[in-house]
């Protein structure tokens, strides 16, 4: 029952922080380019591999703390199914152009930053 409660208030958590980035995002760059989608995927990713690193180490304990970050937290948190569908839409609208660039830049960017992210966690 605890690892279901440390989930939730991770999910919560990282929702509103998603929600928060996404509204950040569009208020400085406007709604042209998914930039809080990359975003939090790219945060989320680098996170993750941060995450692992400390797990895998034992210098952060497994239980609670990846049912309340990696799950809970992150899950909410990055936004692959909102990737995709904005890539869809930018296609259904004909901005082939973007669609590209929303693919390779979150591709890209989110395995560097996950592989930069196992690097930093697993620094003594």
């Amino acid at each position: 029952m605890l690892t279901y409660l440390a989930i939730a208030l991770g999910g919560a958590l990282g929702a509103c922080m998603r929600y928060g980035t996404n509204e950040i995002m569009v208020n400085v760059f406007g709604k042209a380019f998914p930039f809080g989608t990359l975003l939090v995927n790219i945060l989320g990713s680098f996170a993750m591999g941060v995450l692992y690193s400390m797990f895998s180490s034992g210098f952060l304990a497994v239980s609670p703390w990846r049912a309340l970050l990696s799950i809970g937290l992150l899950g909410a948190f990055t936004t692959f199914s909102t990737f995709s569908l904005d890539t869809v839409l930018l296609l259904q609208q004909g901005d082939w152009l973007k669609a590209i660039a929303n693919v390779l830049l979150n591709v890209l960017l989110c395995l560097t930053l996950a592989w930069f992210g196992l690097k930093l966690g697993s620094m003594k």
